[in-house]
């Protein structure tokens, strides 16, 4: 291979959210953590290089996003594909994900208005549907060890609700990693097109493709009454940076998008680095993604043989998609607070608790590190769990 990912970086006294701060989320620091979903490895070296270009140039003013250098960067990485079309005039720039859903949650519904997403769902959905005065209306994604079953019955029923004018997705899904399929895709845009529903895909996991289905762009299936958001940070670990963005199709919502951006938000300049990372990643590093998936890959096998061998009442299947390991940990018989307990006190490993996404009984695990810290992020949890 030609990238290292065997390779460990210390990441302490760098104010990492995963490794400084790991005591907010486990109550103690003492911990291996595999919680918040960045990646342990360095940066490609052909983003490095351009941004030490970029550093040699002393002045850092503000800065424009709105040019074919940026937009081309991500219409040519989705066209790797063959099959994917991203006109620039749908890109426009965001500081991150988060900020884009909450921007366009607003601007196409009301408050009071129901949101509906798949549970589990990544945490900071809770918080950006009822943080910005709307329900959540929640519809159940199966884990991949049982089958990702979508009851489509149900998706349906709360898509008809009078009150939802909104369907917040995530492709690949998290934590689940669920990989949705052109067909499936259709069929969501189909029921939400049905009943005037908006659609927002958050792709930011796009690159992590695991298993044998490929990964589709809901812009594949429609321009209508959708926007995809996504950013090069997930996948090239660069969210320290700041910068992603939107594909919103729709004219008249981009332009109110933009007014939310500027007008409202003074959000007109972007992150020099950001952009400089994005356009080097999107033009330069299609090897080094190939080489990612195929260590993380190695590492989810290594964590399915692991728990077969000695935590065999722990169900995993390797996703389809994403870095993140969900583990059904039920079977074990623990309550979330004392497999946390276990884990932590003893073990002295920061696994994230499912009930953070609304997954009781399951664990999530980040696995965008070396072979090395799984290995004895495995054992830690095998000390703990049988403590």
């Amino acid at each position: 291979m030609r990238y290292d990912f065997d390779r460990v970086i210390d990441r302490m006294g760098t104010y990492s959210t995963q490794w400084d701060y790991a005591a907010d989320r486990f109550g103690s620091a003492d911990v291996l953590p595999f919680s918040i979903s960045d990646t342990d490895f360095a940066v490609p070296d052909e983003v490095m290089d351009a941004l030490r270009a970029r550093m040699e140039h002393p002045i850092f003013g503000y800065t424009r996003w709105n040019h074919s250098d940026y937009k081309g960067s991500v219409a040519g990485w989705f066209a790797r594909d063959g099959a994917s079309h991203v006109d620039m005039d749908w890109v426009v720039y965001s500081p991150s994900v988060i900020f884009s859903a909450a921007t366009v949650i607003r601007l196409v519904s009301e408050p009071n208005d129901a949101v509906v997403t798949l549970t589990p769902m990544y945490d900071a959905f809770y918080g950006l549907i009822e943080g910005n005065g709307r329900e959540l209306v929640a519809v159940a994604q199966a884990s991949a060890m049982d089958g990702y079953g979508l009851d489509w019955d149900a998706l349906e029923v709360a898509l008809a609700r009078p009150e939802a004018k909104v369907m917040l997705l995530t492709n690949p899904h998290n934590p689940t990693g669920k990989v949705f399929t052109a067909g499936e895709l259709a069929r969501i845009v189909e029921l939400c097109h049905a009943n005037g529903v908006f659609l927002i895909s958050d792709d930011i996991h796009r690159d992590m493709i695991l298993g044998e289905t490929p990964y589709t762009p809901v812009t594949n299936i429609t321009r209508e009454g959708v926007a995809l958001l996504c950013s090069a940070s997930k996948t090239f670990n660069t969210p320290g940076l700041i910068g992603s963005y939107a594909l919103i199709p729709d004219d008249d919502l981009r332009e109110r998008f933009l007014f939310e951006l500027k007008q409202k938000n003074a959000l007109s300049s972007v992150s020099i680095l950001g952009m400089t990372a994005q356009m080097a990643a999107y033009r330069s590093c299609s090897e080094y993604v190939d080489e990612l998936v195929a260590y993380i890959r190695g590492n989810m096998q290594a964590l399915k043989d692991f728990l077969a061998a000695n935590l065999p009442e722990i169900r995993f299947a390797v996703p389809q998609g994403t870095y993140l390991a969900w583990m059904d940990a039920s079977g074990l018989g623990l309550d979330a607070a004392e497999l946390q307990r276990r884990l932590v006190e003893v073990g002295h490993v920061g696994i994230m608790s499912g009930e953070t996404y609304g997954g009781a009984g399951y664990l999530r695990m980040n696995l965008a590190c070396s072979h090395s810290k799984v290995e004895r992020g495995m054992e830690r949890m095998l000390a703990g769990i049988r403590s």
